[in-house]
């Protein structure tokens, strides 16, 4: 069992069936902007990542889908929400960052794959 104060993070879907928690260190999120996330997320992708045993399905099911050789995508079974992202190495599991429990306290730390940005999407530099 996992003691409140070792959590890091917890978060659903979007009807509450699927509910993880998160123990170790999370990244910082990644936005991506590749034909698989438009297509999976219907514009862009934004991930943090932690550890595979450091996540946790607290309650649901996650239905997962071969989107490529490369990696693996996690649904709730009931309401669709994409949850998470796995690619084939193992090393890491990406969590959708728009399904954490506020705070987070994450930021963004970069934009991937803007070579494919699509057509309605302007990427701005950020100001200070």
């Amino acid at each position: 069992m996992t003691s409140a104060s070792s959590l890091r993070a917890t978060g659903s879907c979007l009807c509450g069936a699927v509910r993880y928690a998160v123990t170790g260190a999370l990244r910082d999120v990644i936005v991506c902007h590749c034909v698989f996330c438009q297509r999976a997320c219907t514009s862009v992708g934004a991930f943090s990542a932690c550890r595979p045993q450091d996540l946790m399905i607290v309650a649901g099911r996650v239905k997962w889908y071969n989107s490529s050789v490369e990696a693996k995508r996690g649904f709730c079974a009931r309401c669709g929400s994409q949850l998470f992202w796995a690619p084939a190495h193992g090393r890491h599991v990406s969590i959708s960052a728009g399904s954490f429990d506020q705070p987070t306290g994450l930021r963004i730390a970069e934009h991937i794959y803007c070579e494919q940005i699509g057509d309605y999407e302007r990427l701005e530099a950020a100001s200070d």
